[in-house]
Formats: structure tokens, C-alpha cells, sequence
């Protein structure tokens, strides 16, 4: 039987698979709606957008770490379905109280950055959960499914939502994300597999487990230069991120439907990239797919504020494509590597470990986006973006990943810390 085959009858991995589709479609609902809310509704100003943005990943930067401990003494199983529930509360409170004419940036912010310690330790038990519900083998073909998951919520949320704010307005949308997280949770809910956690006997002080996940990451000579690349990748991809709803609206004078629509068709890019991840790193060797994805995205962010200067649907649909094409191929090589490469025991501080570092320089993004669009103006601050993204890509690009095939599951930085022992049911 075929791997591929043998996913699509995992009855545990189908559950995981459709939660994160339901979640992914509504994510994107809110990523447009959120900064729409905030330019059209509330006035927000380049600053105002920085902070935003910086309050949506600021808690990657502030609890990521010990996050990743504690994913890894709780029921993994819990913490997702606890993550969506808070996350559908809090983001249900925006459309009440746009109805009641009550909805300030300050609430706002609250729920920026509310949902996004939610969103940390869902991500941290997400990527620990999945080693646990397929063989190591089926790790990329089960990544490379969630991306594309990923990436048809990419291409269909911005469109639809950029019709529905026509219809709807932009608060009143963000109660579909609230609805898909519900969704989410009841299909998680229904994962067979045992849950299991390290025996409580086996625990250490928090600090030590966490500088064990962190001395398995910046200790490793190839994990070292993928983080440095994909954290100062979403550094100055921040700066992108925080001022491209302004860019758009403001200085190219599109309306939201039309640039809902330029986004969904750019991310058919992220739905290719799905679609061949598997097979791009077959043919160019998988260690090569990393550096070569890396480069591959640098000329196609340029295209975004080279938008300013004509045809800006067309270069913002191309950017977007290969951008979003690059950044898939380039995550479902490096997080399957991670995932093989690591003791289970050390999933989740591993995760985490990775995310403090790589999404703990986007809420320093979105600031810096939010201070040099107000000093600078938009267009420069974009190009500094571009500067950056290249930067970026050094890490990986003069390192030997771009001449190795396959990337060994052995750890060749050091000696790797055994895995603690796991008990069926035990509470967490």
C-alpha cells in the first residue's frame, strides 16, 4: 500500500488533517479582516499596524520556551483543543462588540495578542502531535497534506473574504474564524490515539528542560543555520506583513475585494508548492531544497513594492505566487527533517525552542515595519523588507545543505538527549 494511500485511511491523521483545513480557512478570514478592521474601521496609522502585528507573534517571543516544557508534561490531545476553544472566545467578542458600537484598537489589541498565546501552544503540541499519529516515513507526505491544506485556505480565504467584506463588513467576518476553531476542536476531539506524557517522576526543574530543547537546536550545525535563515527571514518579512494592507488600500488605491482576490490567486503559488514539496526535494536532493527555496522567494518579494510603479494586481499576484511557492517547499522540507531528526521525548521544547527564535523576531518585524513606514513612508520601509529577505537566505545558502541529497535523522552536533519515558494516561 502506498503511503500516500495509507494517510488518507488514517482515521487519526483524516481528524488532524480536517481540523487544520477548517482552522486554516478561518485564519485567513481573520488575517485580512483583522488589518482591515484597523485601517477602514479604526483609523490605524503605520505605527498602530506595527504594534498590532507585533502583539500577534509577541507571544512566541515572550512564552515560547517554556511553552515548549510544559506541551511536553501535558496531553498534547488537551492543549489543541484548549488553544481553539480560547482562541473561538476571544476572537467572538470583536463582532459583538462592533454590534454594539464598542469596538476600540485598544480591544483590538487585547485579542491580537490573547489569540496569539493560544496559537503558541497549539503550534508547539500541533507539530509534537503529529510524529505520534504517523510513522516516521510518512512525515513529509503528512506535512506536505497539511500545507496544502494550508495553501487552498490561502487561495480561497482572501478571495471569498474580499467579496464577503463587501457584504458583511469586516468585524461581523471575523465570527467565521470564531465558528472554525469550534469546528476544529470537535474534529481533534475525535483522535483515537492514546495520549500519552513523560511519567511525573521523570520531570526536572522547567529551566533544565528547557535549555535541553534550546541546546538541541543552536547546538545542531544544520538547525542552527535554518533558524537563523527562517528567523531573520520573518524579521523583515514583518515589515512586509505589517504595511501591505496599507500599501495596498492606501497607496496603490485598491479596493479589499481587490486585493482579497490578488491574494488568493498569488497563493495558488503555496497550493503548487504543497503539490510537488515531495517531489522538488526528491529531484534536487533534500538538502539542497532548503538553500534553493530560500533564494528562489528574494526576487519575487522585490515585485511587491516594485508594484508601486504600474500594474500592481499583476505583480502582486506574481509576487505572491512564487513567494508563497518558495516558502512552502522551504517548510515542509526543514520541519520534516526536525520531526525525524528529534527524540520524541524532546518534541515540543524542540518546537518551541525553533519558534522562539524564528517567530520571536516577527513581533521585532512588525514594529520596526510599523516605525519605518511612519519615518521612511511605505514604499522604502517595503524595500528594506526586500534588503533583508536576501540577507536572509546566507545562512543556508553558504552552509552545506546546497551540496548535500538526503539529510541524515542522525544528530551530528552533539550527543542527543534521551527521550523521557512515556505512560499511557497519565495526567498532565
Amino acid at each position: 500500500m502506498s503511503t500516500d494511500r495509507s494517510l488518507l485511511r488514517h482515521h487519526d491523521f483524516r481528524q488532524l488533517w480536517a481540523a487544520e483545513t477548517v482552522s486554516q480557512v478561518g485564519t485567513q478570514v481573520t488575517l485580512l479582516a483583522l488589518p482591515v478592521v484597523a485601517v477602514t474601521v479604526l483609523d490605524a496609522t503605520p505605527l498602530q499596524m506595527g504594534v498590532l502585528t507585533a502583539l500577534e507573534t509577541a507571544a512566541f517571543l515572550l512564552i515560547g520556551l517554556p511553552a515548549g516544557a510544559w506541551v511536553d508534561r501535558w496531553r498534547r490531545k488537551r492543549v489543541l483543543v484548549t488553544a481553539d476553544l480560547v482562541r473561538a472566545a476571544v476572537l467572538a467578542t470583536l463582532p459583538v462588540a462592533y454590534l454594539l458600537d464598542v469596538l476600540t484598537l485598544g480591544q483590538l489589541f487585547a485579542v491580537a495578542a490573547v489569540t496569539g498565546a493560544a496559537t503558541v501552544f497549539f503550534d508547539v503540541a500541533y507539530q509534537s502531535y503529529l510524529p505520534a499519529l504517523v510513522d516516521r516515513d510518512q512525515l513529509v507526505d503528512g506535512n506536505g497534506k497539511l500545507e496544502a491544506s494550508r495553501a487552498v485556505a490561502q487561495v480561497a480565504g482572501p478571495g471569498a473574504t474580499g467579496v464577503l467584506l463587501r457584504v458583511l463588513g469586516a468585524p461581523l467576518l471575523i465570527a467565521v474564524d470564531a465558528v472554525s476553531y469550534l469546528v476544529s476542536a470537535l474534529f481533534i476531539g475525535q483522535i483515537g490515539a492514546p495520549d500519552v506524557v513523560p511519567d511525573r517522576a521523570s520531570r526536572r526543574p522547567l529551566r533544565t528542560e528547557i535549555g535541553e530543547g534550546l541546546a538541541f537546536v543552536v547546538r545542531h550545525p544544520l538547525l542552527r543555520r535554518i533558524v537563523a535563515c527562517t528567523g531573520t527571514g520573518n524579521l523583515f518579512g514583518s515589515i512586509t506583513s505589517t504595511l501591505l494592507v496599507l500599501f495596498a488600500i492606501r497607496e496603490l488605491g485598491l479596493s479589499e475585494s481587490t486585493l482579497g482576490l490578488a491574494l488568493s490567486a498569488g497563493a495558488v503559488g503555496g497550493l503548487l508548492g504543497a503539490a510537488t514539496a515531495a517531489r522538488f526535494a526528491r529531484r534536487v536532493g533534500e538538502g539542497r531544497a532548503i538553500p534553493l527555496s530560500a533564494a528562489v522567494l528574494v526576487p519575487f518579494a522585490a515585485l511587491t513594492p516594485l508594484a508601486d510603479l504600474g500594474a500592481p494586481v499583476v505583480l502582486l499576484v506574481v509576487s505572491m505566487f512564487g513567494f508563497s511557492w518558495s516558502v512552502v517547499v522551504y517548510n515542509v522540507t526543514q520541519v520534516s527533517f526536525r520531526q525525524r531528526l528529534c527524540p520524541p521525548g524532546l518534541l515540543g521544547r524542540m518546537n518551541a525552542s525553533v519558534r522562539f527564535i524564528v517567530f520571536g523576531t516577527m513581533p521585532l518585524g512588525g514594529l520596526l515595519g510599523g516605525v519605518l513606514g511612519t519615518w521612511l513612508g511605505v514604499v522604502p520601509a517595503l524595500w528594506v523588507g526586500v534588503a533583508g529577505t536576501a540577507l536572509a537566505c546566507l545562512p543556508v545558502v553558504l552552509s552545506p545543505l546546497l551540496t548535500m541529497g538526503d539529510l541524515t535523522d542522525e544528530w551530528d552536533g552533539g550527543r542527543v538527549p534521551e527521550a523521557e519515558p512515556v505512560v499511557p494516561g497519565a495526567s498532565g
